[in-house]
């Protein structure tokens, strides 16, 4: 995909964010786009503030298997064909392996994980028959190293990574037209930890001015980087200097990386 004008391309997780960066810088490119949000007021802001471009919006949980099944059907309808999906939509969990239940453990893994891997596989065959096609999720630098407290949103990052690589080798070997990226995003300046569930133990007001502090990329920047790396066809779409910093700490020491973690987070997370 060389260019954006005129290509149908669909955003979850639009309502705020990153999706709605995404929205409009699609949308200045000349993108048709459907957007979809569980967050049905900031999803019609995010349409309202797109500009003259071609743009309908759905109310959407990415949770539901059958919902995403069904939207992809309608948004082939809507456009008459789809070219790009990117999996944005996503939440957050900090508590530890201990203190977590099974009900906050199901519900970042249905949305953060199976509402990506759903999502694929929905769009996948739409976007095969565009014949210039991309997919593009969204895992985390919490897919590159496993952090103290977020072992469930690691999870189901590291999950996006493995299942997008994948992927990605799956079209180059099968001759289709479709590429793919992992984007990789580091701390972003969203709303993503405020509307995060916590552990009974956990200090939310400490996390989130942390998660404040170290948040050094707007969402805007971040939009610019994952349309770069999509038009580039990445395979991985690091995001901000923090993310390439975690990612070349990753490839130097390995597994070794974990005691400078663990030393972090006793700072940070243990007091």
């Amino acid at each position: 995909m060389k260019e954006l004008n005129n290509k149908v391309a669909v955003v979850t997780g639009a309502g705020s964010g990153i999706g709605r960066a995404l929205a409009h810088l699609l949308a200045a490119r000349g993108c048709r786009l459907a957007l979809s949000d569980v967050n049905e007021a900031g999803l019609k802001e995010t349409a309202a503030s797109c500009g003259a471009s071609e743009v309908r919006t759905y109310l959407l949980d990415v949770s539901d298997r059958d919902a995403i099944y069904a939207h992809a059907d309608e948004v082939a309808k809507d456009f008459g064909q789809v070219n790009l999906i990117i999996n944005n939509a996503g939440v957050a969990l900090s508590a530890s392996v201990r203190e977590m239940t099974d009900e906050d453990f199901k519900w970042i893994m249905d949305i953060d994980f199976w509402g990506v891997a759903h999502g694929t596989r929905a769009f996948l065959p739409h976007l095969i028959a565009s014949g210039d096609g991309h997919v593009v999720n969204v895992s985390s630098v919490f897919g590159l190293i496993g952090v103290p407290k977020q072992s469930a949103y690691n999870a189901a990052k590291f999950a996006v990574r493995g299942f997008t690589e994948a992927l990605r080798q799956e079209m180059q070997l099968e001759g289709q037209p479709v590429a793919v990226s992992c984007v990789h995003p580091g701390g972003i300046r969203t709303n993503i930890a405020n509307a995060a569930r916590m552990g009974v133990s956990e200090n939310a007001d400490a996390q989130r001015k942390g998660f404040d502090k170290l948040a050094m990329t707007t969402p805007e920047k971040a939009a610019e980087t994952i349309i770069r790396g999509i038009l580039r066809d990445e395979s991985r779409i690091l995001v901000g200097p923090d993310a390439w910093g975690i990612d070349a700490l990753n490839r130097l020491l390995g597994a070794a990386y974990q005691p400078l973690v663990a030393r972090f987070s006793r700072k940070n997370l243990y007091n």
